[in-house]
């Protein structure tokens, strides 16, 4: 009997169907070695466009490419054999038109092996995510605060902070869920907001900075390990402080060189 054979890869309908049910675990991961630490622990990595801050230290995820999307979506696959893989589209490979997204998603899908694709956006998004589900393409929605969108936004703020905001973005998570996503991540809004919607969608909520009521979670993982110390997030307490246990073993190397130990 084959690996293949012995362990069945989560997919897109396997997470749809935990909707209500016992919540969904996720990381984001890069590179093989992390993907395959994460994989027995996590329902689905998603290999994020936050690679190009926390990887690459841009400012923000514009700059991100297809190809490093690509790249690094290659690794991640080679690290996993149980979770579900998810692909960020990265920004301007998908926003000018259907075709436009169907042919970065199916590059993505091809060159990859990856199970499904995120991409950014609620309601004006809904027509691209039915064209890309009707031609077999799962996709994951993401509402709320859209970190692409950054120069329009202003900054990463959390999004619903005010009663007023709320009937827009409920408006954002129904679009993408009856467009057929199936899943949708709720970033940065305000938690009485997220419970709301995820009562009131039929798709799964992934929260990030959002509400314990979604169906689930995510974090960056170099935030959950406290590996980027210089930039903190109210919704992330670091499970481990490694950025001063490397700092630690780099300085105790050193001495050890120079000292000729």
């Amino acid at each position: 009997m084959s690996v293949q054979d012995e362990i069945k890869r989560i997919t897109a309908p396997d997470i749809r169907g935990r909707k209500g049910g016992k919540p969904i675990v996720s990381l984001t991961s890069y590179h093989a070695h992390t993907a395959r630490l994460l994989d027995r622990h996590c329902d689905f990595i998603l290999v994020g466009d936050s690679l190009g801050m926390v990887m690459h230290g841009l400012e923000s995820t514009v700059p991100v490419t297809l190809e490093m999307m690509i790249l690094q979506g290659q690794a991640v696959m080679r690290g996993t054999k149980r979770a579900l893989v998810v692909v960020d589209m990265p920004f301007g490979s998908y926003e000018a038109s259907r075709e436009q997204a169907f042919a970065s998603a199916a590059r993505i899908m091809k060159e990859t092996g990856c199970g499904a694709i995120k991409l950014e956006g609620g309601s004006r998004m809904a027509g691209t995510i039915a064209f890309l589900a009707e031609r077999g393409i799962p996709v994951m929605g993401h509402v709320g605060l859209t970190p692409q969108a950054i120069h329009a936004l202003g900054s990463f703020r959390a999004q619903g902070r005010r009663e007023e905001e709320w009937a827009a973005i409920e408006a954002d998570a129904a679009a993408v869920a009856e467009a057929g996503a199936f899943a949708v991540v709720l970033e940065a809004m305000a938690e009485p907001l997220a419970a709301r919607i995820t009562r009131s969608v039929a798709t799964p909520t992934i929260g990030i900075g959002a509400s314990a009521a979604c169906d689930g979670q995510i974090l960056v993982t170099p935030d959950l390990l406290g590996m980027l110390p210089w930039f903190s997030l109210k919704h992330v307490k670091p499970g481990l402080n490694a950025a001063e246990q490397m700092r630690t073993v780099v300085r105790d190397w050193k001495d050890s060189v120079t000292n000729r130990k």
